[in-house]
């Protein structure tokens, strides 16, 4: 299998840690010039951006809150003008809010949509001005959008089978431009978000088949398949990497 990624340009929407900034040095390590963004955190975005350039290429990270379409609208175009184009769009941005429906917080729906599906919708279409025939887009989703085994977790399941329509339609939109769309989902991954060791791990290792926790960089390697040549006949899929969460 040939992931080559050289001569490739990617803008990975929330990558400067977990999964995001696992992408980010698998994609510089597969030759891509890489851009990423982060909110706030300035000194770990400079970490995953220096570990990035440690396989040899361009790395630049840039500050967008993804719940601000006109902070996601300029990172796009400052990310294109870096590079030098862009070939590959990665929307990995997201949030959880917990609670049982009776008690969400309004402010909480708002925000989960506004990162986790309308983020995604304005990254989308602020990179289609830049992005060639063969470009691809991911977006990260979750085995949740298929199975939410604990209560409280409604809206965020919610919001990732929202995903799932709006690549398949997306797909459709951008088919005849040969541009291909896809949805990753996600099982539990030991990140600092969800770690291996936190209050409810213990209770989601044992709904996964292979009795484990995912690694970042698994889904990693997932991600630099579908955004290499090799993939270029799959588009519209919601993929699961979930180690048997949803068998």
């Amino acid at each position: 299998m040939n992931i080559d990624l050289r001569n490739r340009s990617a803008l990975v929407i929330g990558g400067s840690r977990g999964i995001g900034a696992a992408i980010v040095r698998r994609f510089a390590r597969e030759g891509a010039r890489v851009a990423f963004t982060f909110v706030s955190n300035a000194e770990q975005a400079e970490g995953t951006a220096t570990a990035a350039r440690g396989a040899g290429g361009t790395v630049m990270a840039i500050q967008a809150d993804s719940g601000d379409a006109e902070a996601i609208q300029q990172a796009v175009a400052k990310a294109a003008s870096g590079l030098g184009g862009l070939d590959i769009l990665v929307v990995n941005a997201g949030v959880a809010a917990m609670a049982p429906i009776e008690d969400f917080d309004l402010a909480d729906l708002d925000r989960t949509l506004a990162v986790n599906l309308r983020g995604v919708f304005v990254a989308v279409q602020a990179a289609l001005k830049h992005l060639p025939t063969g470009g691809r887009i991911l977006t990260l989703g979750s085995c949740n959008a298929e199975r939410m085994p604990f209560q409280g977790g409604a809206v965020y399941a919610m919001s990732k089978a929202g995903l799932v329509g709006l690549v398949k339609g997306m797909a459709r939109d951008l088919g005849a431009r040969g541009i291909t769309v896809n949805n990753i989902q996600p099982g539990p991954v030991d990140t600092d978000m969800n770690p291996a060791r936190g209050d409810f791990a213990d209770m989601l290792r044992g709904l996964v088949a292979l009795g484990r926790y995912g690694e970042a960089d698994e889904i990693a390697a997932f991600a630099a398949f579908l955004a290499s040549p090799e993939a270029g006949y799959i588009t519209g899929a919601s993929l699961t990497i979930d180690g048997g969460f949803t068998a």
